[in-house]
């Protein structure tokens, strides 16, 4: 039997833990061959093992754009072109207005907004027409969140980048998608809150739920298989919430 993903060549970008790791397994587990990036060396290597088969693990940081060369610079050497194309790498702090920092601004806007312009631009010549780019948005793209702005801010820029860059791209028949989760088991999200208070951070997050809990990182990665495959052929330019409702209410 077919796989959704079969001979596709995929790069998920910030693929070494949660929502970007599950993704990489279920791109593989759909018959892909994938490139995962990340910032430390030893996550990357661990995602590596666990995928197991049918992956590179490249470091980069998605702000970097000789890290970005590099990456491009492997695809092409290895497998000469992108079918799919999943920027991910992304990452805030909690900031009320008066306390934002000019550096955590640069550090969330550099990976948030211009590390996923530039993961797409480089990318364009490796992108075979008709591929799909998936964007990692966020429910804070269009809900206020207390002491959350600057992130907040660089996820509605990447909804508009989807909305822009699927008229820039219409020629070639690239479409470009928003997944954007609402809160996920992850370590990206557990890690703004201090480890003593993870279980009641997730009980709070669930209350505020329709369906009652958070999400897994699998559960979008299922959603990204679909914005990859060609079961979305005539999905462009929206933003496909994972949220359990959240956003929605």
């Amino acid at each position: 039997m077919s796989k959704s993903l079969d001979g596709k060549i995929a790069v998920v970008t910030g693929g070494s833990t949660g929502i970007g790791l599950a993704t990489a397994k279920r791109f593989v587990a759909e018959g892909a061959y994938v490139f995962i990036t990340g910032r430390r060396q030893a996550e990357l290597d661990a995602a590596v093992a666990e995928i197991g088969a049918n992956v590179t693990g490249v470091k980069a940081d998605s702000s970097r754009l000789e890290d970005l060369d590099h990456l491009y610079a492997t695809v092409s050497a290895e497998k000469g072109r992108i079918d799919v194309l999943f920027a991910n790498a992304g990452g805030g702090e909690f900031a009320p207005l008066g306390a934002i920092t000019e550096q955590g601004f640069d550090s969330t806007f550099g990976t948030n907004v211009k590390g996923v312009l530039f993961t797409v631009q480089k990318a364009l010549p490796l992108l075979v027409d008709g591929a799909s780019v998936i964007l990692t948005g966020s429910t804070t793209s269009i809900k206020g969140t207390a002491t959350f702005s600057v992130y907040s801010a660089t996820k509605a820029a990447v909804r508009n980048f989807a909305r822009s860059w699927a008229l820039d791209l219409a020629d070639r028949k690239i479409r470009v998608n928003v997944l954007s989760p609402g809160p996920i088991r992850t370590p990206g999200l557990l890690n703004l809150f201090p480890e003593d208070a993870h279980d009641a951070t997730l009980e709070q997050f669930a209350a505020g739920i329709p369906l009652g809990r958070v999400g897994d990182p699998d559960e979008v990665g299922k959603v990204a298989v679909f914005l990859a495959s060609d079961a979305s052929s005539f999905v462009n330019g929206v933003e496909l919430f994972v949220d359990g409702g959240v956003a929605q209410i």
